[in-house]
């Protein structure tokens, strides 16, 4: 993973926040739970110890994994206070969906800080892509399945 991983100050902080945790915290534990699943006797049979083996393993990854996204990360930085002219990434951008005629408010972010379910688009999603480089007033089409359309009604 040596592209580049677009992120918000937030995210960049939670992606710390995670990896010092995991460094700091979590690999502490496993050590704990290594150490008294050795207690117990013969490794070979110790479900126990092949428990804590696997945790082990995963955390050790996904610190490998987030020290290459930490090495990797853009800080997406939005300089406008106020209204911007076209959507890019980092925009917040108040859309009309015309098939539900319902406004909708999304945050276009990288990848690694997307939550849909709380209105952060990653700025590769399709409605993302269609938005990009779009201004207010714009209709645009969402090429998915079943396309539609939306219109850009603010951008921040």
């Amino acid at each position: 993973m040596s592209e580049k991983v677009h992120v918000t100050q937030e995210g960049l902080d939670k992606l710390n926040e995670e990896r010092n945790n995991l460094i700091h915290n979590v690999r502490k534990e496993v050590i704990e739970e290594l150490k008294a699943a050795r207690e117990q006797g013969d490794l070979s049979e110790n479900a126990d110890y092949d428990a804590a083996r696997d945790r082990q393993s995963r955390v050790e990854a996904r610190i490998s994994e987030l020290e290459i996204m930490l090495r990797n990360t853009v800080l997406i930085v939005n300089e406008n206070t106020g209204p911007s002219k076209t959507v890019r990434l980092g925009s917040t951008v108040k859309v009309l969906d015309k098939f539900l005629n319902e406004e909708i408010v999304y945050a276009i972010v990288g990848s690694v800080e997307a939550d849909p379910l709380n209105g952060k688009l990653s700025n590769e999603a399709p409605i993302a892509q269609a938005m990009l480089g779009s201004s207010v007033d714009d209709v645009v089409k969402v090429e998915v399945e079943d396309p539609y359309e939306i219109q850009i009604l603010e951008i921040n």
